[in-house]
């Protein structure tokens, strides 16, 4: 490769490299930087703590809540969700009437902003006019106080979180479905292979690639939830419900302590590190890239 051909290559990659500096790279070192300091009194240059502030963070009950809420919410949400889409998009792409028609009211919530699907949930858990205490009550059985009760409100977060992502994660392994050969299928139904045995060893290993890609995203959906609890609990009730990103911004701007903001963004930029290293060594072997 001669000296102007490397040249023309590195400015083609400049626009992409810039974006990823400015957007990337940039902030999480800035953000480390900030974790290392208290935070500035007014009139006062910001004062070096540092590792002050992640000792504190080791005695910090409500973060390590919010960790427990935040680990049991992904446990929640992530498989359910992925389980139901594949089921989903295995329905919707048989030969079935109507099948266009269920594919877009699967897809509807999401399409729809994510606060106004918290307030039209907000509607179905209200304790005295919502609809699922209406239909316990048609049943003779009492009302739960679905986002008052710490038993109950983080349970119900995940409800509505499966409810919405499983559509869009329908989509992905939908588009993975059509794509499969169905040569495939034909040889192993000439073999006598039951459709049980023809999903379990041709469809599920054909679709991994979709499934790690869409494991990816739902883990990191599950880390950045912060929308739905403005509206709904607000991180309450004593704190059940209380997942990282909404802490990181309490701390920020409800606090005014962006120093230990910058500390809980680093953990939580660590742990997502760590699970998606965990998420590619244990299934990377078993995806085939066609």
């Amino acid at each position: 490769m001669n000296q102007r051909t490397w040249l023309h290559a590195w400015l083609m990659l400049l626009p992409a490299l810039v974006m990823l500096l400015a957007f990337t790279h940039v902030p999480t070192l800035s953000t480390l930087w900030h974790s290392l300091y208290l935070p500035a009194r007014s009139g006062e240059q910001a004062e070096f703590a540092g590792l002050d502030n992640y000792r504190m963070l080791l005695d910090d009950e409500v973060f390590w809540q919010a960790l427990s809420n935040n680990l049991w919410y992904a446990l929640g949400t992530v498989p359910t969700a992925m389980v139901l889409a594949l089921v989903m998009a295995l329905w919707v792409n048989s030969r079935i009437r109507g099948r266009a028609a269920l594919r877009l009211a699967y897809f509807t919530p999401t399409m729809l902003p994510m606060i106004a699907v918290a307030n039209i949930w907000l509607f179905f858990y209200s304790p005295e006019i919502g609809l699922f205490n209406q239909l316990l009550g048609s049943l003779g059985l009492e009302g739960i106080n679905w986002l008052g009760d710490p038993d109950w409100a983080l349970p119900s977060l995940m409800l509505m979180t499966i409810w919405k992502e499983a559509g869009f994660f329908m989509i992905f392994y939908l588009a993975a479905l059509q794509g499969l050969n169905p040569d495939l299928y034909a040889a192993a139904e000439l073999e006598g292979a039951s459709r049980w045995y023809r999903f379990r060893h041709v469809t599920l290993p054909l679709l991994m690639p979709t499934s790690l890609f869409v494991l990816v995203n739902a883990v990191l959906n599950a880390f950045k939830m912060v929308d739905h609890l403005f509206i709904l609990t607000k991180g309450g009730p004593n704190n059940a419900t209380n997942l990282l990103l909404y802490y990181i911004y309490e701390n920020a701007f409800a606090f005014f302590d962006s120093n230990y903001a910058a500390t809980l963004t680093l953990v939580m930029l660590a742990l997502l590190i760590l699970l998606a290293l965990l998420q590619f060594g244990l299934f990377e072997h078993r995806i085939h890239y066609r």
